[in-house]
């Protein structure tokens, strides 16, 4: 066994210094500190160091691959030298049984690990200088009941001298890890198979199918599907090859959008719904559903030889406009994480690339699974209305689900912006509002050509005009720490000190991780309304704590990894005497959220 654990001096605090990773309160899960086994080096000659892993009790990370059968992230080391300096990664120690979540068992470190370096000074380093060796970790850490990803860092500061000179207090370590310079068959190496258990990920797989179709359902994709509708009733009684042609383009267009999105969130480590974030992007969203709900309300008609592909949405012929729906379903569906959904989109914090990638296109074929059956037995189509005049009182009827759209993203707004910046940006949707009606009262085919030249440019001016004066810039504060009062309810603004303040003064404490873009969450806080529940939340002396993740905020970012979560809504209890959280389903009830409460005193 290659680990050494125990009590050992190492070096003093000016040859080594570590941060320490923190996360989910106060308390610190896991350490990181370089030591050497030299505190002079020679230039030229290779001496050996080590990153010091110091877990807390319970808590574990894993080895540099992950065997057959263990869910977890690898470790990776990220080294920094001097020019002309080299640091080689040696075998590491053996990962040992731990306990991991679910009460399932798995394999890592815990206790204090040592990972072995090889480093080899500049040949011309000058003698009498300093050298800075700093080394990235980044790992998942995991007790029993949760798992969070973590960076700490540690700096090793190195003296040249004409010979090395061997540092003592390490000494007895580098002898006990004599063997780490030789590969053994019990050392990990990267030509270990990474493989998820095909159950395990299968029920990821599942969850993640099961919580894109009921996406289906939820209000944030109904303007979508009443466009999609719209499309699908147009079809009723074409050719086979036409009706198939549009639901496959319907779900390309869903997993181009799933794809791309996921792809950022795996890439860059963003969040599931970052696009909202940005003022910006909510506020092209609301111009872009105000537009097409004048179009359907019949304000102005998108004539067949404009450019653009907001004509094809509403074309009975082409696929474009199928296509372009489902890449839109995917963009207004990030507001609404459905039941179930948020176990596999928390999956993905863990799971190697290709496979967060395989859970966010099940997302994707869940979504669009409505029309992909339509494909497969097209003759259901054949079974809806047949089209007629009754479609454009039915167009118009869809368009104020558009403007619900609009009220709702102009709302989140108010969440990003304040003052004049709020008013100027609700003022340019009714100018945009403008260029849409002049355009549908001037441009109109029969008109001669120069007055529908002025009209086009005027409704161009009013609309690229307004944009331009309204556009968001975020000037709320993005930390408040304003108290708020709500439903009859006292909530404070979350924060890391906050949380562990109160958790470390044995006080019971409900944090509601929400964010205005968030549709999900606005229809939970019905839930706080109820008078039993407020007096259950006084009896037992629950401090309140909201979270608002409206605008990007890293804290609330690690604070959810902390959870196993990568989207909102999360609610949370904690409960003094448990060290872990109680985490509520997404959706919540007057029911599971005083049985949670129910806990507390018991």
């Amino acid at each position: 066994m290659l680990a050494v654990t125990g009590a050992v001096s190492f070096l003093s605090g000016q040859q080594a210094s570590s941060v320490p990773a923190f996360g989910g309160g106060s308390a610190k899960q896991v350490s990181a500190a370089l030591v050497s086994e030299v505190s002079a080096a020679a230039p030229g000659e290779s001496f050996r160091i080590a990153v010091k892993l110091d877990h807390q009790e319970h808590w574990h990370t894993y080895g540099k691959v992950l065997p057959e059968g263990i869910i977890g992230k690898p470790t990776r080391l990220s080294f920094t030298a001097p020019e002309g300096w080299t640091v080689e990664e040696l075998p590491w120690p053996a990962t040992t049984e731990v306990d991991s979540t679910g009460g399932k068992k798995s394999e890592g470190y815990e206790g204090t690990v040592y990972l072995p370096a090889k480093v080899t000074p500049a040949a011309d380093a000058a003698i009498g200088s300093k050298a800075e060796i700093r080394v990235n970790v980044d790992a998942l850490v995991c007790d029993p009941q949760n798992c969070m990803p973590i960076k700490p860092e540690a700096t090793l500061s190195i003296a040249v001298a004409a010979k090395s000179v061997m540092n003592a207090d390490s000494v007895g370590v580098f002898e006990t890890s004599a063997a780490l310079a030789e590969p053994t068959p019990n050392v990990q190496s990267e030509d270990a198979a990474v493989e998820v258990p095909k159950t395990t990920f299968l029920g990821y797989l599942v969850f993640a199918f099961i919580g894109g179709l009921i996406l289906n359902v939820m209000p944030c994709v109904f303007p979508v599907l009443g466009i999609k509708v719209m499309g699908v009733v147009q079809q009723a009684g074409g050719e086979k090859k036409h009706i198939i042609g549009h639901s496959l383009a319907y779900t390309a267009g869903v997993l181009l959008s799933f794809w791309i999105l996921g792809g950022v969130v795996v890439a860059l480590g963003k969040a599931w719904g970052f696009q909202l974030q940005i003022p910006g992007f909510n506020y092209a969203l609301a111009v872009f559903f105000l537009v097409f709900g004048l179009n359907m309300a019949g304000v102005f008609e998108i004539g067949a030889s404009a450019v653009g592909v907001g004509a094809e949405l509403q074309s009975a012929h082409g696929t474009r406009g199928s296509f372009f729906s489902g890449f839109l379903a995917t963009v207004v569906a990030t507001p609404c994480s459905a039941p179930i959904l948020g176990s596999a989109l928390g999956a993905t914090l863990a799971l190697p690339p290709f496979q967060a990638m395989l859970i966010f296109t099940l997302i994707g074929l869940g979504l669009a699974s409505p029309f992909l059956v339509l494909a497969l037995v097209p003759k259901l189509v054949s079974a809806l209305p047949r089209p007629g005049a009754w479609m454009e009182s039915f167009k118009q009827g869809m368009s104020f689900l558009l403007f619900g759209t609009v009220a709702y993203f102009a709302w989140v707004l108010t969440g990003m912006i304040e003052g004049q910046a709020l008013l100027f940006m609700l003022l340019s949707l009714v100018l945009v509002a403008v260029g849409c009606w002049i355009y549908g009262r001037w441009a109109l085919p029969h008109k001669p050509v120069r007055t529908r030249l002025i009209a086009v440019a005027v409704a161009l001016a009013f609309a690229v005009g307004g944009m331009v004066y309204g556009w968001p810039h975020r000037e709320a504060s993005e930390h408040s720490g304003a108290t708020v009062v709500e439903g009859g309810l006292e909530w404070e603004a979350w924060s890391p000190e906050k949380e562990a303040e109160l958790r470390e003064s044995n006080t019971p404490v409900y944090i509601d991780f929400t964010a205005k873009w968030c549709f999900t969450c606005q229809v939970n806080k019905r839930v706080y309304k109820d008078t039993s529940l407020q007096k259950l939340i006084d009896e037992r002396g629950v401090i309140l704590l909201r979270a608002d993740w409206t605008n990007e905020d890293e804290r609330i970012t690690k604070a959810l990894g902390a959870l196993g979560k990568a989207a909102v809504p999360v609610n949370v209890l904690y409960v003094p005497g448990k060290d872990a959280p109680v985490v509520l389903p997404e959706l919540l009830s007057v029911e599971n959220v005083s049985e949670a409460l129910r806990q507390v005193g018991e």
